[in-house]
């Protein structure tokens, strides 16, 4: 039974052109024919399937529908049917030409490996995206996982690919890479090096998302944004954008402020300087006129035997004050330490923690509080150290 190229070629040759000429031509011909065909094919089923698909997410917009068509991952799948085509319908046009046929079909399957593989990483993009839609991707960030499986994929599918246009088997070539491992090692090392830092950072959750970390040295300071296989981006304060290999955070030391953050309040640490000539005893006038004028302090009775000095009543009071003081969390440290006088003076180490933890409200409350400690000073006869000529 005659097949069709050797139908197209009769009918040439009938036309008066030379056997030679017309085996290439009738080829020729019914290749671009089945080229049409199959680009005819795809368009038709991108129009009905994609189309569909589309016009289906419109009308019932569901996460999975929504996210498919954004990766294109249908887009790319029904690309793999009009390469199905070619490829077996091709040994219809090349009856006479093996090694033309040998080509046109590596071809295909280089056109179909790689609408797999575009695929399978549309659909390693939808599950990213699902993934990051919940909770969870702040104590736990798998871009840099996902990156990886990418990077492997297109690698074992370009070894692939290349072993079906070389004729090899692709494990003859996998076993060929062994010799090469060194130079591999060396053009993948930020990413093993990413992969790896990123396995640490996750399994020991020193980072996540949303966390606030300062690098030594100014590096960067603010707001950890996004975290992926070879960078860890970093929006500052200033609204910059810093971004550090995560290896260089697993090797070097960096703080992170996600336990201030979690915690019942933000910690206030500040020193006031009083004048060291200006400390005394207290005097019973001087006691009787604090507790008349200093509500906080109206029902203050010392030690028996015992002459309090206006410093140790200036502490007491700030004490009393804090605690009276809603913003101020009393479920955690508040303490008052007079440390080593120096030639500024006699320091008095004020620490306590605010419940608000804003940043901006936080420097408004503690500056208002300060305010009033530092114009309470000369209520108790003290001045505060204040340096001149």
């Amino acid at each position: 039974m005659m097949n069709l190229g050797e139908w197209m070629n009769e009918i040439l040759i009938g036309w008066g052109i030379g056997p030679k000429f017309a085996d290439r031509f009738d080829e020729t011909i019914i290749a671009l024919l089945m080229i049409a065909l199959s680009v005819g094919l795809d368009y038709l089923c991108q129009a009905i399937f994609v189309g569909g698909m589309k016009h289906y997410t419109k009308r019932s917009p569901h996460k999975w529908n929504t996210l498919l068509m954004k990766r294109k991952v249908i887009h790319h799948l029904i690309h793999i049917l009009p390469g199905i085509l070619v490829y077996y319908l091709l040994p219809l046009a090349f009856v006479r030409g093996k090694g033309m046929l040998d080509f046109s079909q590596k071809v295909c399957v280089v056109y179909i490996i790689t609408a797999i593989l575009l695929t399978i990483n549309g659909m390693l993009l939808v599950m990213l995206d699902v993934y990051n839609s919940r909770d969870t991707p702040k104590n736990r960030p798998v871009k840099g996982f996902v990156q990886v499986l990418q990077v492997l994929l297109f690698f074992i599918g370009s070894i692939v690919i290349v072993a079906v246009l070389m004729n090899k088997s692709p494990m003859t070539l996998f076993a060929g890479l062994g010799a090469s491992a060194a130079v591999l090692m060396l053009v993948f090392k930020d990413s093993i090096l990413g992969f790896v830092a990123g396995v640490q950072l996750s399994a020991n959750d020193m980072v996540r998302i949303g966390d606030w970390i300062a690098l030594p040295n100014n590096v960067a300071n603010g707001i950890v944004t996004e975290i992926t296989l070879n960078t860890v981006k970093i929006q500052n304060w200033d609204k910059t954008i810093s971004t550090v290999p995560p290896y260089s955070l697993v090797n070097n030391s960096f703080q992170n402020w996600r336990g201030m953050q979690e915690s019942g309040g933000r910690r206030v640490k500040k020193n006031i300087y009083l004048d060291m000539t200006t400390l005394k005893f207290c005097t019973p006038e001087m006691l009787d006129n604090i507790r008349k004028e200093i509500p906080l302090m109206a029902d203050y009775q010392p030690i028996e035997g015992e002459i309090p000095t206006n410093s140790q009543l200036y502490r007491i009071y700030i004490e009393r004050y804090l605690c009276s003081l809603p913003v101020v969390n009393q479920n955690m440290d508040l303490i008052l330490s007079q440390l080593e006088p120096t030639t500024y003076g006699v320091p008095i180490q004020v620490y306590f923690f605010l419940r608000n933890k804003v940043w901006k409200d936080y420097e408004r409350i503690q500056s208002d509080i300060f305010d009033h400690l530092l114009v309470m000073v000369q209520r108790f006869d003290l001045k505060l150290y204040q340096y001149s000529d």
